[in-house]
């Protein structure tokens, strides 16, 4: 093989592997995440767990990509590792459905059908359509489409290349005289696991095997030790994966290793033992694209039937591994908002909505515990209402370097919207735990001085508490469902409570005039008030963000003023307020 040779062989495997890149990043984005969703909310049902990780995997057409979410998906604590084994399991199964689709290089025929199904002729065809999609149509779908096209077509053209670059090599004794070397099982499988650990998958390592034996140099002898060696060095990607993660996560990666590891050992021994006897003589045989397909499948399928049995060991072998120490665990669930989601923008979405959800449960349960204490102050409330406070600063934090971060990646349109959504509402929630606080101040403050409201006062403030209590709900219920319809009952409801609040003002004013209150005593309930119609106000952000982003318009102040205008919302003002009458 002289430079030029060189070069076209280094050109085609560099169009393989972007092929490779761009099918998977095209079926990851037409999946929209509802794949890797399915993994999520997986069951612990071991066969079921098997055949979702092999039907994900074939689907996104890598086994690293999902072994990778795994591990994140058990870092984030939404997963056991006892889930996690079945689909780490399965993903193995579902990347030999790459080295199939190859194999059909290698189909030889004079009949014109026949030669259809040589993907070098229907390839050129998937190119023209996909660049037709991605040039000609706006819609994201299409061009998710056509990006799945011409990645299919480049990865076809870079494995064509590549066969047609190493053909010459079958004369080059020193390059026969190499794979030779390699029918020793010891140093073939050596030679897979490096090579797949360098490229980080075990797809393309197959790939490339497949397209040197268009060389009719490589023997089963050599073929098979290698594709051993690929599936031990396709792990690496996990385990690189689970650096700094937690110990479970690490686990997930190391149950990876141990499956892949396990099942090549007892493959190895097996099967040369019994070589010793019988004599396979397709060994010596030139090894073709779709043997090679064969070989990789059988692995994996009798792997997965050996081993799945053993799950329960495997799991148990990580555990050994990867110990659990001393240090006191947090009882409290502590969010994780993975950075592996961040290459699977779907995941990184649905995280942040759950997390999100969870952070609004925790600003809620503050707030209904900082107006309990009101009527009647526990010193053991008024610090639950502090930790949650706290917790609920930390979900601000986090899930504010997340978005932004996730910001940056290339998001559905669908997905744009609810990023929107969520950076704007992650502020009112904060915000509404922070006046939780305040009450909760004003609520010690008044025990402190052994101080508290007159009768009157507590009446009506029961009413405006149970005004707040239903836009509380309202909103937040209207967060999580995302029902625009709901959402618009909100703003009648802010607008009553500032009705509310205007109203219990004047009559406070009046009692303090007939002496019936102490100016200390109003001080602390205009503070309350205030921060009762400050809650309301970010429950109708939270709502008005929701109908602005489905509307791809971003003032909510305009928005505000536009619905006040409708007749609906008059109508809706004038049954809280009959609702909602102060005595």
């Amino acid at each position: 093989m002289d430079f030029f040779g060189i070069l076209s062989m280094v050109g085609g495997l560099a169009l393989f592997l972007y092929g490779m890149h761009l099918l998977g990043e095209g079926l990851s984005s037409v999946s929209g995440g509802r794949l890797e969703k399915i993994l999520e909310r997986m069951t612990n049902n071991p066969i079921k767990a098997v055949a979702l990780g092999a039907g994900v995997t074939a689907l996104i057409q890598s086994s690293s990509a999902t072994t990778v979410m795994v591990v994140g998906f058990v870092n984030s604590g939404i997963m056991k590792l006892s889930q996690a084994v079945g689909i780490i399991m399965g993903a193995n199964i579902g990347t030999t459905v790459t080295s199939w689709i190859l194999s059909l290089s290698g189909i030889e025929s004079s009949n014109f059908f026949i030669q259809l199904l040589k993907p070098t002729s229907f390839s050129p065809v998937l190119a023209l359509v996909g660049v037709c999609m991605l040039l000609f149509s706006k819609k994201e779908k299409k061009h998710n489409i056509g990006t799945i096209l011409i990645g299919f077509a480049v990865l076809m053209y870079g494995m064509d290349a590549m066969s047609e670059a190493v053909k010459p090599l079958a004369d080059v004794p020193a390059f026969t005289g190499m794979l030779t070397k390699f029918s020793n099982p010891v140093l073939g499988l050596l030679a897979g696991t490096i090579l797949t650990a360098v490229i980080q998958s075990s797809s393309a390592s197959v790939g490339i095997l497949q397209a040197l034996c268009k060389t009719g140099a490589v023997s089963y002898a050599t073929a098979i030790p290698i594709i051993m060696g690929q599936n031990i060095g396709t792990c690496i990607t996990a385990i690189l994966s689970a650096i700094g993660a937690k110990k479970n996560a690490k686990r997930a990666a190391i149950v990876h290793l141990y499956f892949n590891l396990i099942g090549t050992i007892l493959f190895m021994v097996i099967f040369y033992s019994v070589n010793e006897f019988v004599d396979f003589a397709f060994l010596a045989d030139s090894a073709n694209a779709a043997g090679i397909a064969v070989v990789h499948s059988a692995f994996n399928v009798a792997a997965t039937m050996v081993l799945l049995p053993f799950a329960k060991v495997l799991e148990k072998l990580a555990v050994l591994t990867i110990p659990e120490d001393a240090e006191q665990q947090e009882e409290d669930r502590v969010l994780v908002l993975d950075s592996r989601f961040l290459e699977t923008p779907a995941v990184a979405m649905e995280q942040c909505r759950t997390a999100t959800i969870e952070m609004s449960e925790l600003s809620k349960k503050a707030i209904y515990d900082a107006m309990s204490l009101l009527a009647h102050y526990d010193e053991e409330k008024a610090q639950r209402v502090l930790d949650l406070e706290d917790k609920v600063d930390k979900y601000e934090d986090e899930l504010g370097s997340y978005l932004v971060k996730l910001s940056s990646k290339n998001l559905t349109e669908k997905d744009s919207h609810s990023l929107s959504i969520l950076l704007h509402s992650i502020g009112d929630f904060e915000r509404i735990s922070d006046h939780a606080i305040n009450i909760k101040e004003a609520a010690e403050e008044m025990t402190k001085k052994d101080q508290h409201f007159s009768n009157k006062a507590l009446v009506e403030l029961e009413i405006f508490s149970n005004a707040l209590k239903e836009v509380v709900d309202l909103s937040f219920d209207v967060f999580k469902t995302e029902d625009l319809t709901r959402a618009a009952q909100v703003e009648p409801l802010e607008e009553e409570i500032d009705y509310l609040q205007a109203e219990l003002k004047r009559r406070h004013i009046k009692r303090l005039r007939k002496g019936k209150c102490t100016i200390e005593m109003g001080f602390i309930l205009s503070d309350v008030l205030t921060n009762y119609e400050r809650v309301a106000d970010h429950c109708s952000n939270i709502a008005a963000c929701l109908m602005e982003v489905n509307d791809d318009a971003f003032d909510i102040h305009e928005y505000k003023l536009d619905i006040e205008n409708k007749e609906e919302f008059e109508m809706s003002f004038k049954k809280l307020k009959e609702k909602y009458m102060l005595p």
